[in-house]
């Protein structure tokens, strides 16, 4: 069974990505993303409220109900209590379903698309729900000329993508929706990620690394009460605490703050997208280091993070920042061009006694001097380092250093550090390298033992880290294996036959093309003795020795 929903699945997936791209033209992949993943969030939206409201109904014995077909005077009836348990509402008209089977005789689709997006978010008006719709459709522009010049041709390409994403085979029933939906969705992003490259590949985690940090973060646990990340990016993170722990065992629900506007609107949808209710989620648009949103929430027992690598913050240009209970404790700021271990400050400040965070880093951070080696000496001297995973190069979209995870934790049992070595813990997934399972498996395993292991893992006293002024490199730690490999003698003398053998090939053409120049009586100019000379001694000498490897 695991094997056909697998097989399923990725032809469900070929299947919407060659669409993705027959779809979008001439539209850049990265701008055409916005289009395809708000309609297919539009078109969850609207088939999560409608199954809702079917089912209590025919729970109540009317079993023919159908709220798509109903007026739209009749569907107000049911607003006010919907809102208060869904969030939104969609007035029957304004459905997918609905907006999708009148699409080809629209001329006026793109009006009629604007104010449904308009309709969704004003439900939620004044209501508890208000920040969670507020915007979440502008990166959906039905009036932009990417879609084409004229308006024809922009509703032409609309009826195209509500049709496709229409006829998509998402399954209805029950749990499948809601995993198919928000599986869809997230294979989306990964392959836009993929695509985009530096230009917006940064703002998804895949999700192999997503599940890792999760894991690492609830050793141990059953639940947790509130989740964080303050560069959430599409939320991918966040979410992996669903399938780790177990719907529902994220008690207080999940909490995130993100940079980018575009990316803000992702996190949201993706939220929506794997059903996690209105109340239990909260992202914030923002800029963490300097703005925070949740300081009235934390602290978390759970934090993940992928900040930005290296990014510029204000530091030192802000003198506020030095007297921030979040950086003041160091006694000094991340420099300005690096924000990196700003992000790591602010994380600490707002883990919770009992909580872990898992941050990935950029490989700068464990070993520069200046100021970032005055934050390490202050987090060795608290004992808030526990450990510190070296991961493969190549994992991430946009970039292919080998970035590292730093683990911190305030109530640790002992003054240790684990340093594990995870750097050939891949497999090659087209142009990418990829945590596999037993790959994540393997780095689990050896963070949750906490002991020496040959060439992957050594605990290592704070106090020894703080004479190797305060180094954290792994390669500082832990001994690679050996990288003498066992040599085959008679390929080797094969190579060398084979080298020598050519070389007398090559001195043999030479001699004979220096001797056709000087047959030539003067009339090229390399017949001179001194630049025949020249060019001989630019061969393969004659004396070339036959060397023969020996056992």
């Amino acid at each position: 069974m695991a094997d056909t929903r697998e097989i399923q699945r990725a032809e469900l997936h070929k299947t919407i990505w060659k669409m993705a791209n027959e779809l979008r033209g001439s539209v850049d992949g990265w701008d055409f993303k916005s289009y395809v993943l708000g309609l297919l969030f539009y078109r969850f939206i609207s088939e999560n409220l409608t199954d809702y409201l079917n089912a209590a109904e025919h729970a109540a014995g009317n079993s023919d109900f159908d709220y798509a077909q109903l007026s739209d005077e009749q569907a107000e009836l049911g607003r006010d209590d919907t809102v208060a348990e869904k969030g939104f509402y969609i007035l029957p008209s304004d459905l997918f379903v609905n907006v999708q089977a009148n699409a080809t005789q629209d001329e006026n689709l793109n009006e009629t698309l604007e104010s449904v997006f308009k309709n969704i978010e004003k439900s939620a008006l004044g209501t508890a729900s208000e920040d969670n719709f507020r915007g979440l459709f502008d990166d959906l522009d039905v009036n932009s000329n990417k879609l084409g010049p004229t308006v024809a041709e922009r509703n032409k390409k609309l009826s195209r993508l509500l049709t496709a994403i229409g006829d998509m085979q998402l399954g209805f029933d029950d749990d499948t929706q809601i995993d198919t939906f928000g599986d869809a969705y997230e294979f989306l992003m990964n392959m836009y990620a993929s695509q985009a490259g530096k230009s917006g590949g940064e703002f998804f985690t895949p999700q192999e690394v997503s599940e890792l940090l999760a894991r690492i973060t609830v050793v141990g646990k059953t639940h947790v009460n509130k989740v964080y990340d303050p560069a959430c990016g599409s939320g991918s993170l966040l979410l992996q605490f669903n399938k780790v722990l177990g719907e529902g065992n994220v008690q207080q629900g999940f909490f995130g703050q993100e940079i980018n506007p575009t990316t803000y609107n992702l996190a949201r949808i993706n939220m929506f997208l794997h059903n996690v209710n209105y109340m239990k989620f909260h992202i914030a648009h923002g800029d963490t280091l300097t703005s925070p949103a949740y300081d009235n929430e934390e602290p978390f027992e759970a934090i993940v993070s992928n900040p930005p690598y290296s990014t510029k913050w204000d530091g030192k240009n802000n003198p506020t920042l030095i007297n921030d209970a979040r950086f003041s404790p160091a006694g000094v700021l991340a420099p300005v061009s690096k924000a990196d271990l700003a992000f790591t400050m602010h994380i600490l400040s707002w883990l919770a006694e009992d909580g872990t965070a898992a941050i990935v880093e950029f490989p700068g951070v464990l070993y520069r001097g200046g100021a970032e080696r005055k934050i390490r000496k202050y987090l060795i001297t608290n004992n808030y380092i526990d450990a510190i995973i070296q991961l493969p190069p190549n994992l991430f979209f946009g970039t292919t250093i080998a970035t590292c995870i730093i683990v911190l934790k305030k109530s640790k049992t002992d003054n240790n550090i684990l340093f594990i070595d995870a750097s050939d813990q891949f497999v090659h997934s087209g142009n990418k390298n990829k945590l596999a399972k037993a790959n994540r498996q393997k780095i689990l395993n050896w963070y949750r033992q906490r002991k020496d292991a040959d060439h992957r893992a050594r605990l290592v006293a704070n106090s020894d880290v703080s004479e190797n002024e305060y180094n954290f490199s792994v390669s500082s730690y832990v001994q690679p294996a050996s990288a003498d490999e066992a040599v085959d003698i008679h390929k080797i003398n094969r190579l060398i036959d084979d080298t020598v053998r050519r070389q007398q090939e090559l001195r043999t053409q030479i001699d004979a093309i220096v001797n056709n120049l000087e047959d030539r009586n003067g009339k090229d100019s390399y017949s001179s003795p001194m630049k025949a000379n020249s060019l001989k001694s630019q061969s393969v000498p004659s004396h070339a020795t036959h060397a023969r490897a020996t056992a």
